[in-house]
């Protein structure tokens, strides 16, 4: 009896210990599970001995999310080392469940611990510390296959046991997971903390709209307005209300239109007497297209440059003929009445480039190199002013360009260029592709052995070859002249025979012209 009392004592010692934990979460914590067990009191003492069966009812009350208390009463048989009779034992525990995931997953495992107290052919007794491992697997809203297994140290000689039950658990209502105050079920966001009116979900402006349903979550607005607020009440809210304290249309965001024209009142030049909004809301009584407000002459069509007023304009373009340098053509103010094609306000008699608009005399620069296009043979390449805006031709084709006077060879006497030149010809139809806003020179030139003529006659001819042969290898004929000399302009005596040789050339110039 003495036993019982302290077991009771213990137990109830427990439950108001830990009674004060129950605030800290709010959700229905009550449970009550039914499980068959099998019981082992033969392997623990180390003896052979039957299994036998009981059966176990149990309350469990979660004290949080992820801890409860448990009370299991059991009733069965148990062989028992000594009394080869099955006995009939009655045990009521007071345990600990600790959930490391909580009870709301599809596999909640958990861990369990206590003490409890065993009667044995309702006389004999014996306290039994238990402490083993369980599983419920959730099979519908509220309910669980369980299994759990513990084992169970007794303050007696040989009544240590194994025990293994398997089962059924229902889990009143449901969790509160965010701590809330409303069930999992019912919470719209069941993680995050929220309120009663906008079903478990944040509202942190407290409008009653849901911050997830909320355009502008911060700031208190109404249903109408998605959430956000709108304080002259038009229908626009506030951040897209260029009039946020005064009453107005959508269409003219949120502004009021006194005058009914379309213009804001804000944008109105004339607020109180309807217009245009090509007017600024103004009328144009004379249709002249300047509206009332600035017309010198509201009531007699006139001219812009005139202020709204009559005036002689012959070409009408809006210059008056008295202040038109070109009254009989149409232009442009700026250029006081003259066309100006490319509006680069340089007019048209004054402008080098009257159809493409530039800053230099009317025209543009544009490979930037400080020559305008105008007067730039490369327009689209920087170059040098001393080159007329072209580059530079780089040595190495200026070496080329040398070598070829004296690799260009023909067949003596004639003007059939050797297939050992084709190379260096081919060359120079490459360095024109490179260089094309250049002119090639071609000229043809001999020594004095011979007739003079026939000497003129064969350097043209000689040159003539080059020029053809470059024109079927791509080059353009405008880009190309040639022309013959004869015996006039040697580079060498034509006393020695390498000075005739040297004489007897055909020379390449790149020009600019």
């Amino acid at each position: 009896m003495n036993i019982k009392i302290k077991f009771s004592t213990l137990l109830l010692i427990l439950l108001l210990s830990l009674s004060g934990y129950t605030q800290e979460v709010n959700f229905d914590r009550h449970a009550i599970s039914a499980k068959v067990l099998g019981i082992d009191y033969g392997t623990p003492n180390d003896v052979e001995l039957d299994q036998t069966f009981g059966l176990e009812v149990v309350y469990r009350y979660m004290l949080m999310k992820n801890f409860g208390v448990a009370i299991p009463l059991k009733i069965g048989v148990a062989n028992v080392e000594g009394d080869r009779q099955n006995r009939n034992i009655t045990s009521l525990d007071g345990l600990i469940h600790f959930f490391p995931a909580g009870t709301t997953n599809r596999l909640n495992p958990y861990l369990l611990g206590g003490i409890g107290y065993v009667l044995e052919n309702l006389d004999n007794g014996n306290v039994q510390i238990p402490l083993g491992l369980g599983f419920n697997y959730m099979m519908g809203k509220n309910s669980f296959l369980t299994l759990q297994g513990e084992y169970r140290s007794s303050a007696a000689e040989a009544r240590n046991n194994l025990q293994l039950g398997l089962g059924y658990l229902y889990q009143f209502g449901q969790v509160d997971t965010d701590g809330d105050g409303i069930l999992d079920g019912n919470d719209e966001c069941p993680e995050i903390f929220g309120t009663p009116k906008t079903n478990g979900c944040p509202d942190t402006d407290n409008d009653g709209i849901a911050n997830k349903d909320d355009a502008c979550p911060t700031a208190a607005g109404s249903v109408a307005t998605n959430g956000c607020p709108d304080t002259d009440n038009d229908g626009v809210i506030d951040t897209e209300d260029a009039c946020p304290e005064e009453a107005g249309l959508a269409a003219l965001q949120g502004c009021p239109d006194t005058d009914g024209d379309g213009v804001a009142n804000a944008a109105d030049l004339c607020p109180t007497v309807a217009g245009s909004p090509e007017m600024a809301g103004c009328p144009d009584t004379d249709g002249d297209g300047l509206h009332d407000g600035v017309d010198n002459c509201p009531t007699e069509a006139g001219l812009a440059a005139n202020n709204g007023c009559p005036g002689s304009d012959r070409d009408e373009d809006g210059v008056l003929d008295e202040d038109d340098q070109c009254p009989d053509q149409a232009g442009t103010a700026a250029t006081q009445g003259c066309p100006d094609t490319d509006g680069d306000g340089v007019r048209d008699a004054d402008d080098r480039c009257p159809k493409i608009a530039g800053p230099y005399s009317g025209c543009p620069d544009t490979d930037g190199d400080g020559i305008m296009d105008a007067d730039d043979r490369c327009p689209e390449e920087a170059g040098l002013t001393t080159n007329k805006g072209c580059p530079e031709i780089e040595e190495s084709v200026k070496d080329v360009l040398s070598l070829a006077m004296r690799a260009v060879q023909f067949e003596t006497g004639s003007a059939i260029i050797k297939p050992e030149s084709y190379s260096i010809l081919d060359q120079i139809a490459d360095i024109m592709k490179r260089y094309p806003a250049y002119q090639l020179r071609i000229a043809g030139h001999t020594d004095n052995v011979g007739d003079a003529k026939k000497n003129q006659e064969l350097s043209e001819a000689r040159a003539a070859a080059c020029y053809e042969y470059l024109l079927s290898k791509g080059s353009k004929a405008s880009k190309m002249t040639f022309d013959g000399f004869g015996e006039d302009y040697p580079i060498a005596p034509n006393s020695s025979a390498s000075g005739r040789t040297l004489n007897r050339r055909v020379e390449f110039d790149l020009i600019i012209q």
